[in-house]
């Protein structure tokens, strides 16, 4: 019986519950602060001798001590069989791109498709938040008005934020009562997927139902789960004052047929399947840079 791929995430608050029982768990690399070096090595190392490859996902949200360490691992190890994904995706939307990689795992996709399918997937995930607060948003390229700085310093300011797959603010209406944003005012409601998508929320300090009874329906969404939220959310939105969701495709036989329809080739450098553009573990890209020109007195002395 073949062994799936291992999935890896950096932290146990990413691995979200699997949908069904075929879908494996996730392999979890500790950073440095829980794990010494020698101890990370043979951390990886079972890994690798249990299921041949080893697949991670890195986000740019990660202490540098921790992506240091993963590439330090990978380097003494001397192996071409540990992929470091960077993904630029919010916590909860990284969770999820974890659990639909672990889905894949049990498909016939080699490493090297499931690798680079991470890329792939990314583009199908939409990962947003409700925030008390855009003061310290920074990480979603979406313009911040000063009125919506000034906003956000009162107690029941509310702001709807996509960070993905296209950055969206808006700033919430009023409900009925008083009691902060229940609803959207009319036409600021942040655009939905046109596929079906189930959805998944966290809530942090900030209490409001309104990713379920207005955002959820109006997306249209198969299903809703909540899960608790990331250690990492708070800091990566700026605020705890939050409530993150994330939608993504739950169907393994829809990410199959997403992953197959996409034409495979073969690494220049490793040797691995890919699809897409680059190699989801030696990073090569599909197709040799061009080659510089000649220096102009060359090009020049040529008849």
């Amino acid at each position: 019986m073949r062994v799936p791929t291992a999935i890896a995430v950096t932290s146990a608050d990413l691995v979200l519950p699997a949908p069904d029982r075929h879908t494996p768990g996730a392999a979890l690399l500790h950073p440095p602060e829980q794990l010494d070096l020698e101890s990370a090595l043979a951390e990886a190392g079972a890994l690798l001798e249990r299921h041949g490859h080893l697949v991670a996902l890195v986000p740019p949200w990660l202490p540098r001590s921790t992506v240091q360490r993963l590439h330090t691992v990978r380097a003494i190890l001397e192996t071409d069989r540990i992929a470091l994904l960077g993904i630029d995706l919010p916590p909860l939307g990284t969770a999820l791109l974890a659990r639909q990689l672990r889905q894949l795992s049990v498909c016939d996709f080699s490493p090297g498709i499931i690798a680079s399918a991470a890329r792939l997937l990314s583009h199908y995930i939409y990962a947003g938040a409700l925030l008390g607060s855009v003061a310290k948003l920074d990480r979603v390229r979406v313009p911040v008005g000063l009125g919506a700085h000034a906003r956000s310093w009162s107690p029941s300011a509310q702001f709807a934020v996509m960070a993905h797959p296209k950055p969206h603010l808006a700033k919430l209406g009023t409900g009925a009562g008083g009691h902060g944003a229940h609803g959207p005012r009319s036409g600021v409601l942040p655009a939905g997927p046109e596929f079906a998508t189930h959805l998944t929320f966290a809530r942090g300090q900030l209490t409001s139902d309104w990713v379920t009874a207005e955002l959820a329906p109006a997306w249209q969404v198969q299903g809703v789960m909540e899960n608790p939220l990331p250690a990492a959310s708070a800091g990566w939105w700026g605020t705890p004052k939050l409530v993150e969701f994330a939608a993504g495709i739950p169907d393994l036989s829809v990410l199959y047929q997403l992953v197959a329809s996409v034409r495979r080739e073969e690494c220049r450098w490793c040797g691995l399947e890919l699809i897409g553009d680059r190699c989801g573990f030696c990073a090569a890209p599909l197709t040799a840079p061009p080659a510089a020109p000649p220096p102009a007195s060359t090009a020049r002395s040529r008849p």
